[in-house]
């Protein structure tokens, strides 16, 4: 691709314009040919952008350095475009090299098992994270847990699969992000009893403090799923709060909590739901809510 540039004339003829080849890096005369500098440094981006938004909001630097990677980001690999350095195509028996080239470079960078291990686990990661729909804070939380995981040890003899799941249940748990041990279980297909167990023992050997979870948290969550109009949220917040004031929240499910709230909003607002479906958007059983709701009746003086 060549792109005429107007503005600037040829110090040696000084009639021809100046032209500028994007594959080589050259500067010449249109007209005389004079080649003025030959490693022009391309200003433009480095990757392609579909949108106004994308082309706004990336930079030229490439991606960042993250945990959640094997390599952190910090690798390198032979590129798919199969051009030479002056972008010109190449041949079909250094096209064959190249490819073989490109297999030996992948293969060689996880020659470590520990390099396997990463790989296994953040795959596994990202697929939880698409599951769940969580940020990347809490993966990057979730794979800076891991890493401190294998480092002491802690995944010898135990699944993978288990272990960075109980990692991104901590992650959720200390960033405040309302996700249960039941939605990381479903979302892993592993039993929620091998997760809490990894959860426990990366909590006593990282020495990893938890904040409590607060039922607050869950609300938005509940009614969304529930349908539940916004006045109700507010009624269900002021309610949870008052709870905590009275210190009766303490100790009990903050899901069943923030669930019986809801219900109760839902009777003062006069909102059509039954138990059953709050009970099945915050995947509590209804007995929980109607224990949750006399406490709540009894404390409140509802």
């Amino acid at each position: 691709m060549v792109k005429s540039s107007k503005k600037d004339r040829c110090p040696r003829c000084a009639q021809g314009s100046v032209v500028t080849d994007t594959n080589t890096g050259e500067n010449f005369c249109g007209k005389c040919g004079y080649v003025l500098n030959e490693e022009n440094v391309e200003s433009g981006p480095e990757w392609r952008s579909f949108s106004k938004e994308e082309g706004e909001n990336r930079t030229r630097t490439g991606t960042p350095t993250s945990l959640a990677m094997h390599d952190m980001g910090l690798a390198t690999i032979i590129g798919q475009a199969d051009k030479d350095a002056t972008g010109k195509p190449l041949s079909s028996s250094m096209r064959s090299t190249i490819e073989r080239l490109r297999t030996w470079d992948s293969r060689s960078q996880v020659h470590e098992p520990v390099d396997r291990n990463f790989r296994q686990a953040f795959s596994e990661l990202d697929r939880l994270k698409d599951k769940l729909a969580v940020g990347d804070a809490v993966v990057e939380k979730a794979a800076y847990i891991y890493r401190k995981a294998l480092e002491k040890g802690l995944v010898r003899g135990r699944s993978i699969s288990a272990l960075i799941a109980s990692a991104l249940y901590a992650a959720c748990r200390d960033t405040e992000t309302p996700r249960t041990l039941k939605d990381i279980g479903s979302a892993s297909n592993i039993k929620r009893k091998d997760i809490a167990r990894c959860y426990r023992l990366l909590l006593r050997e990282l020495g990893l403090k938890m904040p409590v979870v607060d039922p607050i948290k869950c609300v938005a969550r509940i009614a969304s799923k529930a349908e539940l109009s916004e006045k109700t949220k507010r009624e269900a917040a002021k309610i949870l709060k008052t709870a905590e004031e009275n210190k009766i929240s303490a100790g009990k499910d903050p899901m069943g909590l923030a669930a019986a709230a809801l219900y109760v909003a839902c009777v003062t607002n006069g909102e059509n739901k039954t138990q059953r479906d709050v009970a099945e958007a915050a995947g509590v059983t209804e007995v929980t809510i109607r224990n949750r709701y006399k406490g709540l009746k009894l404390a409140l003086n509802l």
